[in-house]
């Protein structure tokens, strides 16, 4: 029987099963809390792995729709007993499809989402309304067992009020019924009436003076206090 030496390519055979072990192991360490906050993963006819599924560079892990970067684009968490999405769920800010369906969801959902501007399609449960109002999607549909909210609407386009945001600003989307204003480059502060940069040196200066200030106070109060004892 011939004898297989440390170059054969046989032996280098557990060496790469070994490597891509610990690169899945590293991966799976590395998914976003989000991903793994509820057991389980995407059930294989959801409409969140339906997506997954149109393209070879989108990955379904744990709970998320993952593209090769690592980016979540969707989101599975019906079926999950959540009262709220809880503290992880702004890491999938960037997912243009969420599934929250068979949850006992309470309050307005608006501030939520806020940021997920990316978002086209969110499916809840038939009594939680679309978070920003049905003024805020295109299309709401109810059915038996949840309700879906597609194709969220840039409210900047809508307002027809060009005075809302100030002269050195635009406005901006910020997720379900919700717009910001940006100052321009160059501008900064209320209402962006202030020009050039923000000073972070005079910023934190006042702020370590103050605090300087507050702290010797508060030491030779305790030191009179501790005397008079």
């Amino acid at each position: 029987m011939a004898l297989r030496g440390p170059d054969s390519p046989l032996s280098v055979v557990p060496w790469a099963a070994a490597l891509l072990l610990v690169l899945s192991v590293e991966r799976a360490l590395a998914l976003p809390e989000i991903c793994i906050q509820c057991p389980g993963s995407v059930q294989n006819l959801s409409e969140v792995a339906l997506y997954c599924k149109q393209t070879s560079d989108l990955m379904l892990h744990a709970r998320c729709c993952l593209n090769r970067k690592g980016t979540i684009l969707g989101l599975d968490l019906q079926n999950c007993s959540l009262k709220d999405p809880g503290p992880y769920f702004p890491q999938a800010h960037t997912a243009i499809i969420i599934d929250l369906q068979a949850n006992s969801l309470q309050g307005d959902l608006t501030n939520t989402f806020r940021g997920f501007t990316q978002l086209q399609t969110l499916i809840l449960p038939q009594d939680v309304n679309c978070p920003g109002g049905i003024n805020a999607w295109d299309t709401v549909t109810s059915y038996i067992n949840n309700q879906t909210c597609q194709e969220q609407r840039n409210l900047c386009n809508s307002t027809g009020d060009p005075e809302m945001c100030p002269e050195n600003g635009s406005c901006a989307p910020d997720g379900p019924g919700r717009l910001q204003c940006v100052c321009a480059e160059g501008f900064h502060g209320y209402k962006c009436m202030r020009q050039g940069s923000f000073s972070l040196l005079m910023f934190f200066g006042i702020l370590g003076s103050t605090t300087l200030s507050i702290s010797t106070l508060l030491w030779g109060t305790q030191r009179r206090k501790a005397k008079a004892s």
